[in-house]
């Protein structure tokens, strides 16, 4: 599977940007717990990652916890993973250092996705 594209021609929440990938995210905070979700389709269309954090969204802790749970899930340290939009709304692009290609195959493993 490729960034971009799924085999039922679906968008991924995910795109390769100069050698980083770049991640939407739609994020739930206060929740029961920490976990990473289904890839869903916002209204206009557009893919995002469901994720779920037990922190409030105050002072940058649900942001924090989102990081940390996408870099446990991905095994790639936190410094490694950079908010670049969305840093107060529900809906985030994170930007992900490292092999892409690696990064890649972690995520259609947590998305439940078939490769």
């Amino acid at each position: 599977m490729t960034a971009g594209a799924a085999s039922d021609s679906a968008p991924l929440p995910w795109s390769l940007r100069g050698g980083a990938l770049v991640l939407s995210v739609r994020l739930t905070p206060k929740s029961a717990r920490d976990e990473i979700g289904a890839v869903d389709h916002l209204s206009d269309g557009r893919a995002v990652l469901k994720a779920r954090v037990r922190a409030a969204p105050q002072d940058g802790e649900a942001n924090a916890a989102l990081i940390k749970l996408i870099a446990k899930t991905l095994r790639i340290p936190a410094t490694a993973i950079r908010l670049e939009f969305g840093a107060t709304a529900r809906v985030k692009t994170l930007v992900l250092k490292g092999d892409a290609q690696a990064l890649e195959a972690a995520l259609v493993c947590a998305a439940g996705l078939r490769g």
